[in-house]
């Protein structure tokens, strides 16, 4: 028997614009039906069964990237409550801070810090927050959204060869750079408050239009919270929720909930520390208004500094599905 997707939607405990998903997700994966929509697209490279991609309900570019970004010093952001959610980068003198509540709209800005070619992302159904280097082999890349969906994981394109990019691991999966990897660079995702203690002349993310979406809204109202993920199709972990958020480097992770107890957690050189004072963008309909999931800073130790390292603070579902391999350290 097939269930609404909004009585579906309900039982996951999220709102009215995953149930849209789920009706849109249900068309089976087909790459004879996606070539219209993409021609410069090689279908025959491909590292992963196309069973596992799906739709996401918008077509290509349904989600827009930013593309021509738009910035304002730390004064003028006054729609900005200190508590709401941004990704920060800095790259030599250049600090900026790209909101969540941007970002939830638009998944991707492709950028320039610092003189380097970034594009910073965001997968909400994965809470996925990764920066990449646009440069790889010569040549720089800007990316956009698919549409689909792999693990409940944002599969992004770049505009130059059209490749399909996994946006959790930055792997081409489909197409001409199928296989390649992008780099990762160390970014945090922290309250808008501590980002001003920390870059007094840092700058802001604006939209380029105040009316294109509902900017400070979050659609997906309640959803981490859920008891399952959404558009996930896959094993779920043991021992932990699947919802339950982890902090992850490299091969490890560790639950959230244990670095927020002990506030400060160490693995050789790799040091974890917790601080409240961040909203989750993912639990009330408004991001400023979120519950406290608190701030999460992972530095490694070089020489007599300690500097930012890579990481993501995503979900126990997600390290399971694509770092089957991994070791979560649920114990400390």
């Amino acid at each position: 028997m097939s269930i609404p997707p909004k009585t579906a939607a309900r039982a996951l405990g999220v709102g009215s614009a995953l149930a849209f998903l789920l009706v849109a997700a249900t068309a089976a994966a087909n790459p004879a039906s996606w070539q219209p929509a993409w021609p410069k697209t090689d279908f025959s490279m491909h590292s992963v069964p196309f069973e596992e991609i799906m739709s996401g309900g918008p077509p290509k570019d349904g989600i827009p990237s930013i593309d021509d970004p738009k910035f304002v010093p730390l004064a003028e952001a006054t729609d900005l409550a200190g508590t709401e959610p941004v990704i920060t980068v800095k790259i030599g003198d250049d600090a900026r801070a790209y909101p969540l509540r941007v970002l939830i709209w638009h998944e991707i800005v492709n950028d320039t810090v610092g003189g380097t070619p970034v594009s910073v992302t965001y997968c909400p159904l994965c809470n996925s927050a990764i920066v990449f280097d646009r440069r790889l082999d010569g040549r720089v890349l800007d990316f956009g959204t698919t549409g689909k969906l792999r693990r409940s994981d944002l599969v992004m394109y770049d505009r130059q060869t059209e490749s399909w990019w996994q946006q959790f691991t930055g792997t081409g999966i489909v197409g001409e750079l199928n296989g390649k990897m992008l780099k990762i660079l160390p970014a945090r995702v922290e309250s808008f408050a501590l980002f001003k203690q920390r870059h007094a002349d840092g700058r802001v993310l604006v939209p380029n239009s105040a009316a294109m979406r509902p900017y400070g809204m979050n659609p997906y109202t309640g959803y981490d919270s859920a008891a399952r993920p959404f558009l996930y199709r896959g094993d779920l972990p043991e021992g932990i929720a699947p919802m339950a958020y982890v902090v992850k480097v490299g091969m490890e992770a560790w639950p959230l909930d244990l670095l927020r107890e002990r506030k400060e957690l160490t693995a050789g050189d790799l040091r974890l520390r917790w601080v409240p004072g961040q909203n989750s963008a993912l639990d009330s309909g408004a991001i400023a208004e979120g519950r406290d999931i608190g701030n999460v800073i992972v530095e490694r130790r070089d020489g007599d500094e300690w500097k930012d390292e890579v990481h993501d603070l995503t979900f126990a579902f997600v390290f399971h599905a694509f770092v089957p391999d991994g070791t979560l350290h649920k114990g400390g």
